[in-house]
């Protein structure tokens, strides 16, 4: 899928979201792409856990969650454009997308989209592919020891928040399920081989193209 033109954008390779409720492994499984592929790969890190590891507040109460995914959803596309302006030509393995926030927009705020001035379907036309890591608690695993002191939710928050993520997602034409699995390893090894079957088919596309 082709992704519009518009003013501010930088040539990039492939943008591929790499998404899923907590606990899913999609950071882990970033890294190590990143790490197999080396210099042709970019993470775009994860925007939320930069504003709140920065000392951005976090609160329950509406009007301050509201605020907070106001403050990702900029964070987020702006990291994707500058990384797509500093690395012309490379792979951008977005940790997380700007669709993401919409799960999190707290109930009876209005529409997540009209409130960034945006829509769902442009904001999913800025990624090529879309790899879904299910949450760990699909599987009934607490997510809250995981490796990302900023992770809060409990194991039903987590299901709920993964079949909502899902939910958006999942329209896109290029949208792959890395289901959970007991073993984390499996699960990866599994993201992974995702991840560069996608690479791949981007790439015969593009080739088609020419």
């Amino acid at each position: 899928m082709s992704r519009p033109v518009r003013p501010g954008d930088r040539p990039n390779h492939f943008r591929i979201c790499l998404t899923g409720g907590p606990g899913g492994g999609k950071t882990t499984a970033a890294d190590l792409f990143r790490r197999e592929i080396g210099e042709e790969v970019v993470v775009v890190p994860e925007a939320a856990t930069m504003l709140f590891s920065g000392g951005f507040p976090r609160s329950s109460e509406p009007l301050a969650r509201e605020a907070a995914q106001r403050a990702i959803f900029h964070v987020q596309r702006n990291l994707e454009d500058l990384q797509a302006a500093r690395y012309p030509g490379r792979i951008l393995l977005c940790d997380r997308g700007t669709v993401d926030g919409a799960a999190y927009w707290p109930a009876g705020r209005g529409d997540f989209f009209s409130a960034m001035g945006t829509t769902r379907a442009e904001q999913l036309q800025r990624y090529d592919a879309v790899v879904f890591f299910e949450s760990a608690a699909a599987g009934g695993v607490e997510v809250m020891e995981s490796n990302n002191p900023w992770r809060k939710e409990g194991v039903d928050e987590a299901r709920e928040l993964d079949r909502a993520l899902r939910a958006l997602w999942s329209d896109h034409p290029r949208f792959q399920l890395v289901p959970h699995n007991p073993s984390f390893f499996k699960k990866i090894v599994a993201g992974l081989a995702a991840i560069e079957s996608i690479v791949a088919r981007l790439r015969q596309e593009e080739g088609r193209a020419e």
